[in-house]
């Protein structure tokens, strides 16, 4: 009975293959952004058609909100093709709208940032994926706290007050230091609950997961780009 009940899950095997899947996506994502967002830099043309406009960057930001949206809402009813795609078109207008930082930014503090992102980044995953204690508390927590930053980060872009920005900034990397580690054992948990034959629904966890994640180092990357970019003259 026991070996019946452990063969409808995932082996610890299995596990570790979708947690590789998901990380492997997330580098895909970040792959596309980083170069989209270096191409954008090199354009003039684009730089002039994606910020001479005030309102493109806002177009561009529901673009992205809808995406995010139609991936986590609609994954279980869409093929893992679909979704796999749209992650992807999600990961280059992010580049689209993340251009603006390498004429913002010199490359050194650019640099640096990613660094200090990935590496906070690294360790928090590695505590969500191997820490006994469960994080699930923490998920109502971080997004009541992620809403109520939305709100103050609109709020300041018409107050323009760098000490808000600043405590912004604080809780903001606070925030997704703790759904980085929320999000990977979710991902892990939802691994090892699934069927192990189910091939297609570990391959649509592995794009959400892959979604959330890239979500989570993104936001780190441009928070810690605040604290220690080095402004261009």
């Amino acid at each position: 009975m026991q070996n019946d009940i452990f063969a409808t899950h995932l082996s610890q095997a299995d596990t570790n293959t979708l947690l590789r899947s998901v990380y492997n996506w997330m580098m895909v994502g970040l792959m596309v952004s980083g170069l989209t967002a270096f191409m954008v830099s090199h354009s003039p043309t684009l730089l002039h058609i994606l910020f001479g406009n005030p309102y493109m960057i806002w177009v561009l930001l529901l673009i992205e909100l809808g995406l995010v949206f139609a991936i986590s809402a609609g994954i279980n009813k869409m093929d893992v093709s679909t979704a796999r795609v749209l992650f992807i078109l999600f990961s280059f207008i992010d580049g689209l709208t993340l251009g603006s930082i390498f004429i913002i930014f010199t490359e050194t503090s650019i640099a640096t940032a990613f660094f200090i992102a990935a590496l906070t980044f690294g360790v928090m995953s590695l505590y969500g994926y191997f820490t006994d204690t469960d994080l699930g508390s923490w998920g109502n927590i971080l997004f009541a706290a992620l809403i109520g930053l939305i709100i103050a980060m609109v709020v300041n872009f018409f107050l323009k007050s760098p000490a808000f920005e600043w405590w912004i900034s604080v809780i903001g990397v606070i925030i997704f230091v703790g759904l980085t580690a929320y999000d990977t054992q979710k991902i892990k948990q939802m691994g090892e609950e699934m069927g192990a034959g189910d091939r297609t629904s570990l391959s649509r966890v592995a794009i959400v997961g892959a979604l959330s994640l890239y979500l989570d180092f993104i936001n780190l990357f441009i928070l810690f780009l605040d604290f220690f970019g080095n402004r261009r003259d």
